[in-house]
């Protein structure tokens, strides 16, 4: 693929969750199948190894086979994809950019180094080198609300008018003040924000998602947001069930009962039944048990009956 410009970066990106065996291995065969799967839903991107990946719990030797599955696929349905290169080791980091650029994706995923909290100079001699090694290929920078150090506007503007050739972002979003300030950058930069706030986000200026509502369906996603870019009056409303779903179906497992964003995504896609993967994580996190699924899915099926309709699911009976 050709490297995406900033502009170029926008829409309904769905990520690849991990397929993980009762052995604790990768299944590679599954996760052919859903970049397959994937693929046929028409989105407008596919990215690697973010939260949903497992990214901090591989071995650089799977690491560098799912990016081969990743970029043979992509490369040759045309289909545009992001590397994650994210790691909690900036060296490790640095070293999955260099090997990931022989893949020739259309931009490239870091998270901020995390052991302890990065000063913006820290923050700006990372970047720098982290832009270097990737170029010709552009940095997405992923800062999620876990990270230790969270970026404002003004943060975000002092990184690019310093030189880094940064061309978009994944964050939590903010009001319509972070929206506005978000626009003002100095130079053409992507902003992402959760999916179930697309429609809301992109009213204000937002450009995308690296979407959870993917993760639930992809199809169903990529409609909505064609939906919201045609300005179609119901994407508000379908915004609202989905925020509801998310409130009354997937932010307990998180809020009461502890599992990770991760296990939730994994979760919300054996809901939506798209994909055969299981709710596993991979040791030493846990995933929402599998017996769960169906009950959600019913609840699901109420609030969002267009999850499991013939025009957006592609295997809705697994």
């Amino acid at each position: 693929m050709v490297p995406l410009k900033a502009h170029e970066i926008f829409g309904n990106w769905a990520t690849l969750l991990l397929p993980i065996n009762y052995d604790d291995s990768i299944n590679y065969e599954l996760l052919e199948h859903e970049i397959d799967v994937l693929i046929s839903c028409g989105v407008n991107g596919i990215y690697s190894n973010g939260t949903a990946g497992e990214f901090y719990n591989q071995t650089e030797e799977e690491f560098d086979i799912v990016q081969t599955l990743l970029a043979s696929k992509c490369n040759a349905a045309a289909m545009p994809f992001q590397i994650g290169c994210s790691h909690m080791s900036p060296k490790i980091s640095l070293e999955r950019i260099k090997r990931s650029k022989n893949f020739f994706p259309s931009a490239i995923q870091i998270v901020l180094p995390d052991w302890f909290v990065p000063s913006m100079t820290e923050i700006i001699d990372f970047l720098k080198v982290m832009a270097q090694a990737a170029d010709p290929i552009g940095l997405i920078l992923y800062n999620p609300p876990q990270a230790k150090r969270k970026l404002s506007p003004e943060d975000f503007a002092e990184i690019l008018n310093a030189g880094i050739p940064l061309v978009g972002c994944k964050v939590a979003g903010g009001d319509e003040s972070w929206y506005r300030e978000m626009k003002n950058l100095p130079v053409p930069f992507s902003v992402f924000i959760p999916g179930h706030h697309l429609a809301t986000g992109v009213s204000r200026g937002a450009h995308g998602a690296y979407s959870n509502v993917a993760c639930l369906n992809p199809a169903f996603a990529q409609r909505w947001y064609n939906d919201i870019i045609a300005g179609n009056e119901n994407s508000f409303e379908v915004q609202e069930r989905i925020q509801r779903f998310m409130d009354e179906c997937i932010v307990p497992y998180i809020r009461d009962k502890g599992y990770s964003n991760q296990a939730v995504d994994k979760f919300m896609a054996a809901v939506g039944g798209w994909t055969a993967i299981s709710t596993r994580l991979r040791w030493p996190y846990r995933g929402v048990p599998q017996d769960e699924v169906l009950s959600v899915r019913k609840k699901c099926a109420s609030l969002l009956p267009e999850v499991f309709s013939s025009e957006y699911s592609y295997n809705s009976n697994s």
